[in-house]
């Protein structure tokens, strides 16, 4: 899966049950979370989530006045196994398109996760990992045993 998605960030000041009130509000009007990071600062938090309903979240997040913005962002689909982020990173990095910050979600072990990443040319993105090339770490590699043979 590849595809945007609308991010919110929602600006929070440092101070107890200010978390707890945005959970509280997505939660009663059962707005279910693809993917969320909250980030610190001495001045305030900033919560980043995704979530699968945009136009309700929008509304929900308004009606508790605190400050937000919305972007676009790029939302992969990788295998949970390590060296999956990599290869995005790689791949995007090789073509010259700025990863702003990234995060994921959790996965089951041997199954599937979602990265979100935030980058300066979304079409690009979009056009390069929608390819069906192999990242750097997909490739088939063929182990010769000694004497020449493949195993």
């Amino acid at each position: 899966m590849l595809k945007t998605a609308t991010q919110f960030s929602i600006f929070l000041v440092n101070k107890p049950g200010i978390l707890t009130t945005v959970c509280d509000a997505l939660a009663d009007r059962k707005i279910n979370l693809s993917a969320l990071t909250l980030m610190d600062s001495v001045e305030h938090g900033v919560f980043r989530i995704v979530a699968e309903d945009v136009p309700k979240t929008r509304m929900v997040l308004a009606s508790l006045n605190l400050p937000m913005t919305e972007t676009e962002v790029l939302v992969v689909e990788m295998p949970n196994r390590p060296g999956s982020m990599a290869d995005v990173c790689a791949r995007l990095n090789g073509n010259h398109i700025s990863i702003k910050y990234a995060y994921v979600t959790s996965g089951s072990a041997g199954g599937r996760t979602i990265g979100i990443f935030k980058v300066d040319n979304l079409k690009k993105a979009m056009r390069l990992l929608d390819s069906r090339k192999p990242g750097r770490r997909e490739r088939i590699v063929v182990k010769m045993e000694r004497g020449g043979r493949a195993r």
